[in-house]
């Protein structure tokens, strides 16, 4: 039986996360897996199977750490100690190492040994996770020759793929883009629990779940929703999730003075019984990979509106949505439509091929 690694940041509430517990509890079956976090006590982690090892760098959650060791941990142990780290927990175990998320778990499984495959899965829109300015310049430069170590590089959409080869136009390593798998009859059976919180049906309900930070642009959503309910078009919008922004989208959300329509979850466990209330479901980031929670509420049969990024990639077989210029004025000008054209949105459910994506993962495993 064949030994796998999958290295990941933690198994903490995410669609990349819930990916690999997803996938891992399906591939257990044929392969010994193992999972390799850098910090550990994630949420998901109780959704694994027994027969999956998971190993961490750290006992406690990112969390758990303090401001000292949050600021100096991942980037400044991973940049000095990158070998020692991976010849600790990871050399000559495994057949196949797997670097399943972006940032530092990369860097530590690149560490070289030839006695495995190395392979790296890209989630993100590599142009744009960089950010701007001398050290996203740096950082490209430096995940250039990272890459460059892996065998194979895995693309979770073709637009991914496509801004890879952007950036990186001389990495010639295999390419490959898979799809992410997700778990259909886990969602329908979670989605029939009972949420903590009802939504008021005679008011339009949008609801998105997305990590609070930059990306997924929470703040101009804060704007738009103000704007429009200045417009006497009433509705409410609830976000499931946490991260560093809340305190500024919290303050962002009282200065516009709308505490009572617009509604920081936080963190659910279960999210599906929020999407299946939901009138809409809403994605309107910067920037976006595949996202999981697209093809969650695809599942749930839920109307989806969405800004033109990589994510309109996961809609290529539904036909329930809307795609926003990702622009603040294009959200507000669609979310102005739909709100007064609720009508005219078709409903169909998506079709998403689960065996073909198991088959393909199946036989990159080799």
């Amino acid at each position: 039986m064949k030994k796998i690694l999958f290295g990941i940041t933690s198994l903490t509430f995410g669609g990349a996360e819930r990916v690999l517990v997803d996938l891992a509890n399906q591939l257990c079956e044929e392969y010994k897996i193992t999972i390799f976090t850098i910090y550990a006590n994630g949420e998901l982690e109780k959704e694994l199977s027994p027969k999956i090892e998971l190993k961490s760098l750290y006992r406690v959650s990112f969390s758990e750490l303090s401001s000292f060791q949050k600021y100096f941990s991942e980037p400044l142990k991973v940049l000095l100690f990158q070998k020692t780290i991976y010849n600790k927990n990871i050399k000559n175990n495994y057949d196949i190492e797997i670097a399943f998320l972006e940032g530092a778990i990369t860097r530590i499984i690149s560490t070289e040994n030839e006695e495995a495959k190395k392979i790296a899965w890209i989630h993100n829109d590599i142009s744009c996770v960089f950010g701007k300015g001398i050290k996203a310049k740096i950082k490209k430069q430096i995940d250039k020759k990272i890459y460059d170590k892996y065998e194979k590089l895995v693309f979770v959409s073709k637009d991914n793929l496509a801004s890879f080869e952007k950036a990186y136009p001389t990495i010639r390593n295999e390419k490959q883009v898979i799809y992410n798998y997700i778990n259909k009859s886990k969602v329908l059976e979670k989605a029939k629990e009972t949420p903590e919180i009802e939504f008021q049906k005679e008011v339009t309900n949008i609801v998105t779940v997305a990590r609070l930070v930059e990306q997924k642009a929470i703040d101009r959503l804060v704007k738009v929703h103000k704007k429009l309910i200045e417009e006497g078009l009433y509705h409410h919008f609830y976000v499931i999730g946490e991260g560093p922004e809340q305190e500024n989208l919290e303050a962002l959300i009282k200065q516009e003075k709308v505490s009572d329509t617009f509604r920081l979850l936080g963190k659910k466990e279960n999210p599906y019984p929020y999407i299946k209330m939901a009138d809409y479901f809403a994605l309107l980031s910067w920037y976006e990979g595949y996202p999981m929670v697209l093809l969650e509420a695809q599942i749930l049969q839920k109307k989806i509106i969405i800004t033109n990024t990589a994510a309109k990639e996961t809609l290529q077989n539904y036909n329930n949505y809307t795609i926003a210029p990702n622009s603040q004025q294009g959200i507000l000008q669609t979310l102005r439509q739909i709100l007064t054209n609720q009508e005219k949105e078709k409903e169909e459910k998506g079709n998403y091929q689960n065996e073909d994506i198991l088959e393909k993962i199946k036989k990159l495993m080799g």
